[in-house]
């Protein structure tokens, strides 16, 4: 048993359970670039992980009833079999370092979509806020919002992110909940994730099964990750409750960013200026984003704002009826 494998596994645990994504992502360019495990290795193993792992988390979507079943077959029915033949398009491709290398190619093209999705995913979460406070928005619905089905569309999903998470073990949830999200922008943010999470369950088994047989499966590498990764799961979902998510989920971003950039083969040093240029301009450009739509500069300010009396005194008094007297400040 590799217990540095396991503490590692373990670290990842806590950030899936922190953000909800990132498990694959993060998990075998951890494997191959930190460990030294071959490609093919890393993402057998990380899928046959996944697939003991994702029925636990789907459960609870399911008792809460935040799974769109409709969506989720459709999706299945191309995820499962383009997931089970992602395996033998690997072997198609080339030789056993022919495949090393589609695979580090592949993997970096996914995480860079996937640090991408996180970012997409939190401007509209923004701009989602932005209606919600003047009024352009309805209201939540108190059940779950109905969707029409688009066949073709999901199959087409499905399809396509079988094929990738068969070939990197990326892209179960974080590409996957993207594609869904720009699919259907009225559904909840808790049944976009309750729906992709359950799509996954049979999609991560079918290209589990497959790495099982024809791909290079170890029972060791994977005994040490489900030994880190199932309790730091635990521990970040519970730290989740009162850490920053933002902050989490950008933290996310960079580190998927640079395991894109050195699967890719970028150069370090070139690597090294490309985050740095990332981070120096990340925070200026999301400044302005978060101006456009109305908000403060600085998250913080706006929290100040949210707890001064005289905005407290101000939203009294949009709410109460003409005549009424006014709140006073406390």
């Amino acid at each position: 048993m590799d217990w540095t494998l396991a503490l590692g596994s373990l670290v990842v645990g806590v950030v899936v359970g922190l953000t909800g994504m990132g498990g694959g992502a993060l998990m075998t360019p951890m494997l191959v670039l930190v460990f030294g495990v071959n490609p093919l290795t890393a993402v057998s193993s990380d899928l046959v992980a996944s697939a003991v792992m994702k029925p636990v988390s789907s459960a609870v979507h399911i008792r809460r009833r935040t799974v769109n079943w409709n969506l989720v077959g459709w999706m299945a029915l191309g995820s499962v079999p383009a997931a089970f033949a992602g395996v033998f398009v690997l072997e198609a491709l080339g030789g056993a370092a022919g495949v090393q290398h589609i695979v580090l190619k592949a993997l970096g093209v996914v995480l860079i979509i996937a640090a991408g999705g996180l970012f997409l995913r939190a401007y509209l979460r923004l701009a989602e806020r932005a209606q919600s406070r003047d009024g352009r928005r309805a209201a939540d619905p108190s059940d779950v919002p109905s969707v029409a089905s688009r066949p073709l569309p999901l199959l087409a999903i499905g399809v396509v992110g079988g094929l990738v998470v068969g070939m990197t073990s990326v892209g179960s949830g974080s590409v996957m909940i993207v594609s869904l999200m720009l699919l259907y922008p009225k559904l909840r943010a808790n049944q976009l994730v309750g729906t992709d999470l359950v799509q996954s369950v049979p999609l991560v088994a079918s290209a589990a099964l497959a790495h099982v047989f024809f791909g290079d499966f170890q029972l060791s590498l994977t005994s040490a990750i489900l030994l880190g990764s199932i309790p730091g799961a635990y521990v970040g979902a519970k730290l989740s409750t009162w850490l920053p998510g933002a902050f989490i989920r950008r933290a996310l971003a960079f580190v998927l960013l640079a395991s894109a950039l050195k699967s890719l083969g970028v150069d370090s040093l070139v690597t090294a200026y490309l985050l740095i240029a990332v981070a120096s301009l990340a925070g200026p450009v999301w400044m302005l984003l978060r101006a456009k739509h109305g908000f403060p500069a600085w998250p913080a300010a706006e929290r100040r704002l949210a707890g001064t009396p005289e905005v407290v005194v101000e939203a009294d008094a949009a709410a109460a009826p003409v005549g009424a007297p006014e709140p006073k400040a406390v």
